[in-house]
């Protein structure tokens, strides 16, 4: 019991003496220890956290963050051994450098180093503390190359060598779908325009927190919130037909007869509204092309005659016109008056189109057939018109995610208003039908025949499909659709039949697959742009050239549209905007065509291959790997005994040029392709060293 009273004493003793000092440390040196920590803890440093991934349809990266550094070098820290090795090491340093950074050579990269090592600074110590090694960000490749070197292999308190560490924005394709994809201003965080800028709080992820605290001399960081890295999002894009339609789109703006000024090209998906591909070219002042501005989205002009559909349909769906499309047009010789103002057709210098019905007036895109159609049955109640193109939906607001859209602008009709660009009189109603009067941007112009081909059901254009994060689809965002009929489904069979003929016997001939092994159905648009007075003919006339269309026209599977801005004739929206579309659908009608061959093996023919002349074991070879039985060479030439001149005509070179030297004889070819005639006769004795000519058919 002594003992255990003993050890009860010593404890309470202890624990009172230890409430004491605690107790004197917060009231009497509270203010000494407040110090004390204020010296040992710095400012909490915010950590970003790794920006999301942007990725194709299929998977590949189009936009991912990459670490950048910009490196340094402390000259006060390591003391004097740094200090030795600094100098007996310099020479190696900078040739280093200068294999690494051939920009600079390693006399500079001496002087430069030099310079920072003996700079005064504020304090008057010598040597500065953060001197920058090179004066651009650097990818991580290189900076494992650099810290290699020696000096900057040592660790960092040792040798000075430092580095600040960025997260960059990386596009593996380059500036393929630039302006859909988004930029990126100088650091991460600062999203510019397209997915980028829509998507940056999903992108962007949460930053962490980390305090830095001075322990044993060393900074300590204490992670108190970890960053949350950002979600990649999968987009629409199909890379392959994103770089199919630029170049197609490119390629036809620098021809000198089209010299576009602006091209744009959008390939939707028919049942979803995917936008598989989507271009934005603009000629910058050095004569080049590039994206610039997403004018797919943004760029509200005057369409045209694309817009000619939306007026028929319209009409067609109203039930207004007698016999529909057999309703006969008097458009005499291309030239009627309206109102007061001449409407022409493109070929009144010709004579005009004279009587057509409401099918041919699209055929021919007849602005007269079009105008006098919608002036004959809406002109005394042009609301009902307005109506329609609303429910038709060529005037919807797409609603869509990209920063810029910006939505139709469609004409009430308003005979009150004092503001002239407003005001409905009497020849708005025919100049409306033929694509005037209204601002219309070529998504929504896309979006609207999307919708004719698909069965009149308008599917809102669609970017983005799922967000994704650590493998896992967190978000799915599924295909919208904006109106399940903008017509009838009887118009909507009239029209797909009217704007395949447009393509097979009107004016988009030129839009029609090269192959014909497929079909294509669309109209062309031809309209003239006011200028910034909003005149058309002040100076030379600029245009607005478009086609739009969808493929295969029997059984829709894609959309597209081509606009083309350009100044001054020849301008034709078939003729230039058709081509690029023909080059878009051949390419992408290709991608799908099957590679196997018993996928295009006809069951009712013989598949057997001719075999020519030549090597039969290698033909023998081929044809047991495709599962046939070897045969002899169709009209195969008679065979020669080993001391003969073989019969090498019908052979190619390789064939021909072995029969002969198995016979020691020496071989000249002229020409290419097959052997048309030897100099020495076949049959004859070979004669070892002798030469002899082979000509070739080509």
């Amino acid at each position: 019991m002594p003992r255990y009273f003993f050890i009860v004493i010593v404890l309470t003793l202890l624990g009172v003496a230890i409430v004491g000092k605690a107790f004197y440390i917060m009231t009497a040196q509270k203010d000494y220890w407040q110090t004390v920590q204020n010296q040992l803890k710095h400012d909490s440093i915010p950590v970003p956290p790794s920006r999301g991934n942007i990725l194709s349809c299929d998977g590949q990266l189009m936009a991912s963050s990459i670490p950048e550094y910009k490196i340094y070098m402390d000259f006060q820290t390591g003391g004097q051994e740094r200090d030795s090795l600094w100098q007996l090491k310099l020479d190696s340093i900078c040739i280093g450098l200068n294999d690494i950074f051939p920009e600079m050579s390693k006399e500079e990269f001496r002087q430069h180093l030099e310079e920072g090592r003996l700079k005064v600074t504020k304090s008057g110590a010598v040597g500065s503390r953060h001197w920058p090694i090179w004066k651009k960000r650097i990818n991580y490749n290189t900076f494992t190359e650099v810290r290699k070197l020696p000096v900057f292999n040592m660790g960092k308190y040792k040798s000075g060598f430092h580095w600040e560490e960025f997260n960059a924005r990386n596009r593996p394709f380059g500036s393929l779908a630039q302006r859909t994809v988004g930029i990126m201003f100088g650091e991460i965080d600062s999203a510019r325009c397209g997915l980028e800028l829509s998507y940056d709080s999903l992108l962007r992820g949460q930053n962490g927190l980390v305090h830095r605290q001075k322990v044993l001399n060393k900074i300590m960081n204490i992670t108190e919130i970890p960053p949350v890295d950002g979600a990649d999002i999968v987009t629409t894009i199909d890379v392959g037909m994103q770089d199919l339609a630029e170049r197609a789109l490119v390629e036809e703006m620098k021809l000198p007869e089209v010299n576009a000024e602006m091209g744009v090209a959008i390939l939707m998906e028919v049942q979803t509204g995917d936008v598989k591909a989507i271009v934005n070219m603009m000629r910058m002042p050095d004569g080049q092309y590039a994206e610039a501005i997403n004018s797919a989205i943004s760029y509200r002009c005057e369409p045209g005659s694309v817009f000619k559909v939306a007026s028929i349909l319209v009409a067609l769906d109203d039930g207004v016109i007698p016999g529909d499309t057999s309703y006969v047009i008097h458009t005499g010789n291309g030239v009627m008056e309206m109102h007061g103002r001449w409407m022409k057709d493109h070929n009144w210098r010709r004579g005009g189109y004279q009587d057509i019905n409401v099918a041919r007036t699209l055929e021919v895109s007849s602005n007269i057939g079009t105008s006098y159609v919608i002036d004959k049955f809406y002109g005394g109640h042009p609301e009902k018109y307005v109506q329609g193109l609303r429910r038709v939906g060529i005037g919807e607001d797409l609603k869509l995610p990209l920063v810029g859209y910006r939505k139709p602008v469609i004409r009430d009709v308003d005979t009150k208003t004092t503001d002239r660009s407003r005001y409905w009189s009497k020849t708005t109603l025919p100049w409306m039908s033929i694509g005037y009067e209204t601002q219309i941007a070529p998504i929504n112009t896309v979006t609207f025949y999307n919708a004719i081909a698909n069965g009149g059901k308008m599917m809102q254009p669609r970017f983005v499909t799922k967000l994704v994060k650590d493998g896992e689809t967190i978000r799915e965002f599924p295909p919208v659709v904006l109106k399940e009929r903008i017509a009838k489904k009887e118009t909507i069979t009239m029209m797909q039949t009217i704007l395949e003929h447009v393509v097979s016997q009107g004016l988009g001939r030129k839009a029609a697959p090269l192959s014909r092994a497929f079909k294509v159905a669309g109209k062309t648009g031809t309209a003239q742009i006011a200028d910034e007075h909003g005149g058309y003919h002040s100076g030379t006339t600029r245009y607005w050239l478009s086609f739009a269309g969808f493929f295969p026209a029997d059984n829709p599977r894609y959309t597209c549209i081509v606009c083309l801005r350009k100044t001054g004739l020849p301008a034709s929206g078939g003729g230039m905007s058709g081509v690029v579309f023909r080059h878009i659908a051949e390419g992408v009608m290709a991608q799908n065509v099957k590679r196997l061959v018993d996928d295009v093996r006809d069951s009712t023919s013989s598949f057997t291959p001719d075999v020519k002349p030549g090597d039969e074991a290698a033909s023998s070879y081929i044809l047991g790997k495709l599962g046939l039985k070897a045969n002899k060479a169709n009209g195969a030439n008679k065979s020669y005994a080993a001391g003969l001149v073989p019969d090498v005509t019908g052979m190619g070179a390789r064939d021909a040029v072995y029969e002969m030297e198995r016979r020691g004889m020496k071989v000249v070819i002229h020409g290419r392709g097959k052997v048309k005639s030897q100099s020495i006769a076949a049959g004859t004795t070979a004669e070892r060293g002798a030469v002899c000519n082979l000509y070739m058919d080509i």
